[in-house]
């Protein structure tokens, strides 16, 4: 087994973080270098990136490593959310902001899309769920609207494409990120043309796909200058924040599934191919590019952003932690009310407790009325969307589903794990939380021959990190309660 430092930036939609991942003797420590905010900017009733901004922080969390910790990195690589993107201009330039996948200027897309390729037929040519915000209806909407960016764009890069070139001046698009944008065919290193010429949009705008553990270059000399270092690596990795979590999952065999649990959840099972059904369309999964020729058949779910969403709103009159959101939780009545995570209504609500309320107004619940209350009706209400999907994969699968591994930060949560477990009938196997992170910095150390596979990166994190094992419990009044929340969301 090969030593090596490999610097991660992990990017999220409301946080990124430089993480150095060292290995040592078969194991991986990870050390944090740099953490910044991450939010959308608000200009004239449109949301954006503020992507040069990211890439300073990027560039600072670089120059930290090598100042402050006096290591210069073997490689480094960057993954984020899916499906946003940037356009390069004829001198190379990024065009402008790239828009926010939360921006309401899709909420029409894909009816207007679907007059021009049915809904069906969309499905069938590239097995991606079906939401407003795929690559796929922004690039639409761009088109239709005549966006200056794209009018001016003369290439397109998804953001983890965007910030490694700044850092090495390659243009490449990885396949994890291309295939979140439902321009991809299903498993394939190609773009479905027919999509480009039913918008009217030139395919050449769109890069060479490559591979996780791909080499890009290397760090530019103005870059270098910067930041202090040397001609460094630009890897790119399964750049999808959720494939390089995946990869990290400490599972064996296939009778298992995930729940890469952050401000999305993303629910799901590792395949050797893409599934593909009618029955899939009516579930509405997706069937995303994973490591190692996988494919991750997953459904999005909305996640801790409720959460995130009602702690700002609340944050004028009590910034809570989140062991005291917990905490609070705890105290309040179990079940008053429930909610369907992926209701439209909670996307990028102005308010979201005013969106909880009036959601449980419109299906007949009682209201919560204490914070507690919309912190446990959350809680709640994400385990039993968790309970709803498993049922559709079991659906569509030939083998049992044994255990769930729960990743990410939600992982911290004991009480959402443990509340998953009750919904599920199942043992939850909580952790690693630094998914992203540590499967950004292995597939870097795969790239960099550090590790041979993927077989060989879980049983490293496995070695290197403890997980935590929540037993089901209650199970008939979680039952009596799914049943209700199957009416309540039907």
């Amino acid at each position: 087994m090969n030593t090596g430092n490999f610097l991660a930036f992990d990017l999220g939609a409301s946080s990124g973080r430089a993480m150095l991942g060292t290995i040592s003797e078969s194991r991986l420590k990870l050390t944090e270098i740099h953490r910044f905010e991450n939010r959308m900017v608000e200009i004239d009733n449109h949301f954006y990136w503020n992507i040069f901004s990211i890439f300073d922080e990027l560039k600072t969390g670089l120059k930290k490593c090598i100042r402050d910790y006096g290591i210069q990195p073997d490689s480094i690589a960057i993954d984020t959310w899916g499906v946003d993107f940037a356009f390069v201009d004829k001198d190379g330039m990024i065009a402008s902001l790239p828009y926010a996948y939360r921006d309401k200027r899709t909420d029409s897309a894909m009816e207007d899309f679907f007059k021009i390729m049915p809904r069906e037929e969309l499905y069938m040519k590239t097995g991606i769920q079906l939401m407003q915000f795929n690559s796929l209806f922004q690039l639409f909407v761009n088109h239709t609207t005549k966006a200056p960016q794209y009018e001016i764009g003369k290439e397109l890069l998804f953001m983890p494409d965007a910030l490694s070139y700044l850092f090495c001046g390659v243009k490449k698009n990885e396949f994890s990120i291309a295939s979140t944008s439902q321009l991809l065919k299903p498993g394939k290193l190609s773009w479905e043309t027919t999509l480009f010429e039913a918008m009217g949009v030139d395919p050449s705008i769109m890069q060479e796909i490559v591979l996780p553990g791909t080499l890009l270059g290397k760090i530019k000399p103005e870059v270098q200058k910067q930041t202090g270092s040397s001609a460094i690596p630009v890897i790119a990795v399964a750049s999808h924040d959720t494939a390089s979590a995946i990869a990290s999952v400490p599972a064996t065999g296939k009778n298992w599934a995930y729940i890469s649990s952050g401000t999305w959840s993303l629910m799901g099972i590792e395949s050797d191919k893409p599934l593909i059904s009618e029955e899939i369309l009516a579930l509405n999964f997706t069937n995303e590019g994973g490591v190692e020729g996988t494919t991750r058949f997953l459904k999005n779910i909305m996640g801790l952003w409720l959460l995130q969403e009602c702690r700002r709103s609340w944050s004028h009159q009590v910034n809570y932690s989140w062991p005291e959101m917990v905490d609070l939780s705890t105290l309040s009545q179990p079940f008053k009310c429930l909610i369907d995570p992926d209701d439209p209504s909670f996307l990028n609500p102005a308010d979201m407790p005013h969106a909880i309320v009036d959601y449980c107004l419109k299906t007949n619940q009682p209201k919560p009325e204490t914070h507690g209350e919309f912190i446990r009706c959350i809680f709640e209400s994400l385990a039993m969307k968790y309970r709803l999907t498993l049922d559709s994969i079991r659906s569509v699968i030939s083998y049992p589903i044994d255990v769930v591994h729960i990743i990410g930060g939600g992982a911290n949560n004991e009480l959402l794990c443990q509340y998953s477990a009750n919904a599920l009938q199942l043992p939850i196997k909580a952790g690693p939380t630094e998914a992203t992170a540590i499967g950004n910095i292995l597939i870097q150390a795969k790239a960099m021959k550090a590790v041979a596979s993927l077989e060989e990166i879980r049983a490293m994190v496995g070695e290197s990190f403890g997980t935590k094992t929540f037993i089901p419990a209650e199970a008939d009044v979680w039952k009596v309660q799914f049943e209700r929340f199957s009416r309540i969301v039907s």
